[in-house]
């Protein structure tokens, strides 16, 4: 009986540096950023971390699934930084899945031009982080 325990405590301790490794916190991550609609009628479905769509106008981002990771971000809100120097937050409300590449992140017109970029560019490198 006690060499099960045994297991039990070191499979909770795996679990538990598992899930702190995941919702570290990150700081001027690289990452592609490229423009997705959120509202209903555009590019997919509602979002994952709350299944609604949402208003454009808002600071949304949808993240590559290995920073969504399993929703730990979902509703928190994360920096995104242009090369230049100016930043924005924005809300994490989706996980982009295989509408993304490995390194980016989809973010809402809003946050195109609040960190003055012209949609039309298409991607663009930014830096990201935790708030």
């Amino acid at each position: 009986m006690a060499s099960s325990t045994k297991v039990v405590v070191i499979f909770g301790i795996l679990v538990l540096l598992q899930v702190s490794c995941t919702a570290s916190e990150v700081r001027d991550l690289p990452a592609v950023m490229s423009v997705n609609g959120f509202e209903n009628g555009e590019e997919g479905g509602p979002a994952s971390c709350d299944g609604q769509y949402h208003n454009d106008d808002l600071f949304l981002v949808s993240m590559a699934s290995k920073w969504y990771g399993t929703g730990l971000r979902c509703g928190k809100m994360i920096s995104i930084k242009r090369l230049i120097g100016t930043s924005v937050q924005a809300m994490v409300v989706d996980d982009c899945g295989d509408g993304c590449g490995d390194n980016e992140i989809s973010t809402s017109a809003a946050v195109w031009k609040a960190l003055g970029i012209d949609t039309s560019a298409g991607e663009v490198p930014v830096l990201w982080s935790d708030v």
